[in-house]
């Protein structure tokens, strides 16, 4: 067993094209690999081998859900873990911080954000609020949980203290998003998963498990903003949250295919969420 102070989960479904790169990227590290596969039919499970990693199997409902089943289905001997999606790299920087990390430096410390840059169709988005996102990546085992009153923007909550490492960045590019066919047809899903869950918060069905705080940490604030996303009017909000993010934001400055991620991402999909949202309502009144 590696003498490392965490373990490394990753998910996964069909992702030979991504697997091998993540895995190479966290080489140095040494440090025991669990992977959650949800089925793959490609060489997944093989590379997954090939590289010294336990792998077991679960079928997928959303990603909360396969996260918590992640949690729970490996014998995690380390005090910590880092909990990395397939279509991400770790950088040397956080290379050198992951390995230089002590637990014994950290002991009032739950929990640690890493920063991430997103690529898409090989460009990095700095703008429109795609730079810095803090994701809590890291954090105690048997602390940090899945929250499973998400339905489909998955977070991992950790009571106690948490630090942001500002320095140091995971890249995530999903190559399979080049062909903008599938970032639509995932996107179409995902908005089935958003709706149903707007409509649930509606119907007071389910809460938010982080207390919202402008000015607390960075799911906190996402927490807040979300909070008012969902008492705005349907229609109207994908507009404003557009501009917001391409003109305020300054999404403009990402060129082409800033426009594509921003306009897809901040107005097609979220009026394709409202949209949905108002064929769940219909349908319910319908049966009343």
């Amino acid at each position: 067993m590696s003498s490392t102070p965490f373990s490394i989960i990753i998910l996964t479904f069909n992702e030979e094209i991504h697997l091998p790169r993540l895995l190479q990227s966290v080489q140095p590290l040494n440090a025991s690999t669990y992977i959650l596969d949800s089925g793959s039919t490609d060489k997944t499970v093989e590379i997954a081998a090939d590289f010294g990693c336990e792998v077991k199997n679960n079928a997928f409902i959303n990603h909360p859900k396969q996260w918590d089943a992640a949690l729970k289905s490996f014998d995690i001997k380390t005090p910590w873990v880092v909990c990395l999606d397939a279509d991400q790299q770790v950088t040397s920087d956080l290379i050198n911080l992951l390995s230089a990390f002590k637990d014994e430096d950290f002991k009032d410390i739950s929990g640690i954000y890493f920063n991430r840059k997103n690529i898409f169709k090989g460009k990095w988005l700095r703008h429109g609020g795609y730079f810095p996102v803090y994701l809590l990546k890291m954090f105690r085992v048997g602390v940090g949980y899945s929250d499973l009153n998400e339905n489909m923007d998955h977070r991992f909550i950790v009571p106690g203290k948490t630090i942001i490492w500002k320095k140091g960045y995971i890249v995530e590019e999903n190559l399979k998003e080049n062909e903008i066919s599938f970032w639509i047809s995932k996107h179409n899903r995902y908005s089935d998963l958003v709706a149903q869950e707007e409509w649930e918060r509606l119907q007071q069905l389910r809460t938010q498990t982080l207390q919202p705080d402008l000015f607390g940490s960075p799911d906190q604030k996402k927490a807040f903003l979300k909070s008012i996303w969902w008492k705005m009017p349907l229609y109207v909000r994908p507009f404003i949250y557009f501009f917001h993010r391409y003109f305020i934001q300054l999404g403009i400055l990402d060129g082409k295919q800033g426009f594509v991620f921003h306009f897809l991402q901040a107005f097609w999909f979220r009026l394709v969420v409202d949209i949905k949202i108002d064929e769940i309502k219909k349908k319910h009144s319908l049966g009343n």
